[in-house]
């Protein structure tokens, strides 16, 4: 048998795969690609799973991916075009809602609607969360410094950290420490009296995380969310036309015009490894290939615990590994309307619809749905982010119907029935009763939702790691809590991409800066294996 050589071997073909194949492949490194499933995307894909429809069934909107990688690939030539929207709503039990709304003095207005003294405090929000998007976007393509490290690449960057602290001054320096370790519930507390509006801006701190609304940490999450833009404006959000496989489309467009290939279908059995370098890949289907560099896109617990040879690794680096925190707390429902549903308690064509769309009232709400989760439960009374992207983009939907997506916090992964925990325990019958719990809460905002639905896709945090490989299902591939962070993500040490196999990355979103489509990971993962490739140089400007 004939073994295939390459410069470059990428496993896994999700978006930070992608985009660390495209800068390797433009540098003229011969890239392959590889993936288990028949389609490219990971968790960004575009799916027909309903004649007429297209779900976006995992990763759903657009914000965090970084327009510097954008730019330097030139994705809109590959058709990716992000469209905004407009505002959202939490909607209540007695015929109210709370508009959020992208017009300034609207929003000031609605905010006043529910409380004078909150739109003050709104101000005061909005300046606090804006100063810490504003310090921690310029780190997000940049490698974490190692504090512990003397080489001059991480006192260099070290240095670059410090004088971004220093000038923030000693007394927001303060604040900034406080809020990247505080709960998203006591950030919120300290300035809105509405419960409704607290409600409405708390989802942010615990999408797709194991954690509580008064869970230390929670207010970071929040920032993780802001700190996107679309078009320039911090902090907004937007739909990928066609749904996110666009953005995976773009990416796999780009990297095949730079001559990369990929090759779909058979998943990783193992990293090959002789005298602590990575050799190259074997595939399920019995595939060898051979490359002196090798980058894994999947999470570092599925890297190391599932596909190395445990005597290929320090010992206490897997013990790092096992102890680094990814918990599956979510749930997707993909659903095809056969027309718009009724909200009773909007005004009729109000444009808030075309944003989020929420159900959940108080803080107190959202910490007895953790609570849930925590016993092995899904909430009974969930908190979800749910959308409708079929009115900005009709290409989603046949015409006069529609496509929902709704993200559903909290979901356990090991979902306790009888006493018993295990993923097992996700069955036809168990996601039909997830769903039902979910369409009741619904109910709130929309009276006739079950009447509207002509097809619904259920994804447990199990359907999600089964699919697309994400260990529990986890959005970020690690919590995003202050102690897996810049040098400590994934394991301390190991913040610049590298592993204690000479020549294996990890290219994910369990390395700097973490999860969501942002394509980070992704680009400065490839500006590393360049350098040590010795073609730093060949790396674009803008993203070096």
């Amino acid at each position: 048998m004939t073994v295939q050589t390459y410069d470059a071997i990428i496993v896994g073909a999700g978006h930070n795969g992608l985009t660390t194949g495209c800068y390797l492949a433009k540098a003229g490194l011969k890239t392959l690609i590889v993936e288990k499933n028949d389609w490219i995307g990971g968790a960004a894909v575009s799916r027909s799973l309903h004649e007429g429809w297209t779900y976006s069934n995992c990763s759903y909107v657009c914000s965090l991916l970084r327009r510097e990688i954008v730019r330097d690939l030139e994705l809109p030539r590959f058709g990716l075009q992000v469209i905004p929207y407009e505002g959202g709503a939490t909607f209540t039990r007695d015929n109210d809602y709370f508009a959020y709304m992208s017009d300034h003095n609207a929003l000031e207005r609605e905010i006043a609607r529910h409380s004078p003294r909150d739109v003050d405090a709104y101000a005061r929000f909005s300046q606090t969360v804006m100063r810490q998007c504003r310090f921690i976007r310029p780190f997000l393509l940049r490698n974490a410094p190692d504090p512990t490290s003397l080489h001059p690449r991480d006192l260099g960057e070290l240095a670059f950290l410090v004088k971004q602290a220093h000038g923030l001054g000693a007394r927001e320096l303060g604040e900034t420490i406080r809020f990247w370790t505080m709960s998203i519930g006591d950030f919120l507390d300290e300035h809105f009296e509405s419960d409704l509006i607290k409600a409405h801006l708390a989802g942010s701190g615990i999408i797709g995380t194991g954690l509580g609304v008064y869970s230390p940490g929670t207010a970071y999450v929040l920032l993780h969310h802001y700190m996107g833009d679309v078009d320039g404006a911090i902090g907004a959000w937007g739909f990928a036309r066609g749904g996110m496989g666009a953005i995976s489309r773009a990416l796999g467009l780009a990297f095949e015009e730079a001559g990369g290939t990929i090759r779909t279908g058979s998943g990783l059995d193992s990293f090959r490894v002789r005298d602590g370098k990575v050799i190259g890949v074997a595939l399920e289907n019995g595939d060898t290939f051979d490359a002196p560099i090798v980058a894994s896109n999947m999470d570092v617990k599925r890297t190391f615990l599932h596909h190395v040879d445990p005597g290929d690794v320090p010992e206490d680096f897997t013990k790092a590994v096992k102890r680094f925190k990814i918990r599956g707390s979510s749930a997707k429902l993909n659903i095809a309307l056969d027309r718009m549903p009724e909200f009773p308690a909007a005004p009729e064509g109000a444009p808030f619809l075309r944003g989020d769309l929420h159900c959940s009232t108080s803080l107190a709400e959202l910490e007895r749905g953790y609570d849930d989760w925590k016993d092995g439960r899904w909430s009974a009374e969930p908190y979800f982010d749910m959308l409708i992207p079929s009115q900005i983009d009709p290409t989603m939907a046949p015409p006069g119907k529609h496509m929902m997506t709704v993200f559903v916090q909290y979901a356990p992964y090991d979902l306790k029935v009888d006493g018993v925990r295990s993923g097992r325990n996700w069955n036809d019958t168990t996601r039909a009763a997830l769903a039902n719990c979910v369409y009741d809460k619904m109910e709130q905002a929309m009276p006739d939702i079950r009447q509207r639905i002509v097809h619904a896709e259920v994804r447990t945090p199990l359907d999600i790691e089964s699919e697309v490989g994400l260990t529990e299902g986890n959005i970020f591939q690690g919590e995003l809590t202050f102690d897996q962070l810049l040098f400590n993500r994934p394991v301390p040490g190991y913040s610049d991409y590298s592993t204690p196999i000479e020549g294996l990355f990890i290219v994910g979103s369990s390395s700097h800066p973490g999860g969501g489509v942002m394509a980070a990971p992704g680009a400065n993962a490839a500006r590393e294996i360049l350098r040590r490739a010795g073609k730093g140089r060949a790396m674009p400007k803008v993203a070096a």
